[in-house]
């Protein structure tokens, strides 16, 4: 791919990239190292260029397979509060790779990022697009997600794509002591979906809910 198409041009130039990061920070981000890899990592080459012009929008778009790539807010927020008051994180576990744009903010904040995803079209998508972007630390499994990642656990850092009823007993034992679980959970009493944010301590795990969000639902199985 050409550097220029990287940068971008138009609709997806630089300077849409900084109206992306002004509205950002108008919205409430304000960790100053999301928000300067948010403006240097190029979105629209994670989404089909037909929509391509619409990737520094604030919206959701598809990205095929009844995925969709976060609108920039939610990817900024969740990464925000999965680094909070902390100068940096060893391992991350990402479940749901999608087409690899949360993936390579990750990346790009932690020493080594392992992402899984159930559907592999997608996975091989989103690993081309990161090794377009030079980013070395990242391993990627097809397999079902509520499993996680259990050879490299434990992880400092899980951030969850999808919605699932219940938090998956494995992701929270894959957690480290003193670790961050950021997941979109359906509320059971009326189907609405809600932000949580979980620290594991020596004993419990504390839960905090941040936002409603509406995430796709979290799936078993891979394809």
């Amino acid at each position: 791919m050409m550097q220029s198409h990287l940068q971008g041009v138009g609709m997806t130039s630089q300077r849409t990239r900084d109206r992306m990061i002004h509205r950002l920070s108008e919205q409430g981000i304000t960790d100053e190292r999301i928000l300067h890899i948010m403006r240097t990592t190029p979105r629209h080459i994670f989404i089909d260029e037909a929509l391509a012009s619409r990737a520094y929008e604030d919206t959701a778009l598809p990205i095929g397979y009844n995925q969709t790539i976060s609108q920039p807010y939610i990817v900024a927020r969740m990464t925000e509060l999965l680094i909070e008051n902390k100068e940096s994180l060893s391992d991350i576990l990402e479940i749901g790779t999608g087409c690899g744009y949360q993936t390579a903010i990750l990346a790009q904040l932690a020493d080594n990022v392992y992402s899984v995803e159930r559907l592999l079209p997608l996975q091989k998508k989103a690993k081309a697009h990161t090794e377009l972007l030079k980013l070395k630390n990242i391993r990627y499994l097809h397999n079902d997600g509520g499993w996680g990642w259990e050879d490299y656990a434990p992880y400092e850092g899980i951030l969850v794509a999808a919605a699932p009823n219940e938090i998956p007993q494995a992701l929270l034992e894959q957690l480290a002591i003193g670790g961050v679980m950021i997941i979109p959970l359906v509320n059971q009493d009326d189907g609405t979906q809600s932000l949580k944010r979980i620290t594991r301590t020596e004993s419990s795990f504390q839960i905090q809910e941040v936002e409603p969000v509406s995430f796709v639902p979290f799936l078993t199985g891979k394809e």
